[in-house]
């Protein structure tokens, strides 16, 4: 999918120049101060938005939709979301938990659209990271043939029993597990308390020892 919006630029992980000193490890306040200047007409600060968040929004969506084109067009839409919703911005939680709810929104309205064009073979939740190459499971040395058969057998059994959560309790894994977001932030997403995000992730994280036991 090629967008002809000129707000996502040709090359989303450009950053402008009046962006480039800004640390990405800031305070996230900031980027709730740029999202409000995009508001008011900054379009570098919409195009330095794009390419902090454009390969994390990608990944977050790879685990929910488990396909790499469509968490691609996806993610492009969500940021199409925020360019069209600037006006109504308003910094009254963090840029990702806006950013996110988006993203979570599209993702569930896409899965309900397509629950019967789903294939299981596509879903790489434990895959590499394509920045680190690291993965959840791996250990530093190098492991045996047997360890290796063992460890991707776990992991695909992480897989298949994180999938096959209730889709609030899926989602607020791969939240916690994998975007690092905290109880606040997946609630907020999620329209939850505090309390019942944390309720809801100990029930998921209960039933996935239950299912993954014989790993333990």
């Amino acid at each position: 999918m090629v967008l002809d919006n000129p707000a996502l630029g040709a090359n989303p992980a450009q950053r402008p120049d009046a962006y480039r000193g800004v640390n990405h490890a800031a305070d996230e306040s900031s980027d709730a101060a740029i999202m409000l200047r995009v508001a008011a007409g900054d379009e570098s600060g919409y195009n330095y938005l794009v390419g902090k968040y454009h390969r994390p929004m990608i990944h977050f969506l790879f685990r929910m939709v488990h396909n790499q084109a469509v968490a691609e067009e996806l993610a492009q839409e969500v940021f199409l979301r925020v360019y069209r919703s600037r006006e109504s911005y308003r910094a009254e939680a963090k840029f990702t938990t806006w950013l996110y709810r988006i993203a979570t929104n599209l993702a569930v309205n896409h899965a309900r659209d397509t629950k019967h064009e789903r294939a299981a073979q596509n879903v790489y939740l434990d895959a590499p990271d394509a920045e680190t190459g690291t993965t959840p499971d791996v250990a530093d040395d190098e492991p045996s043939v047997e360890q290796r058969l063992m460890r991707d057998e776990r992991m695909a059994a992480i897989r298949k029993h994180v999938m096959a959560l209730p889709e609030r309790q899926r989602m607020a894994v791969l939240m916690h597990k994998y975007q690092g977001m905290d109880y606040r932030q997946i609630g907020e997403v999620l329209k939850l308390s505090e309390s019942a995000t944390k309720s809801l992730l100990f029930r998921a994280y209960q039933t996935l020892r239950e299912k993954l036991k014989e790993f333990v």
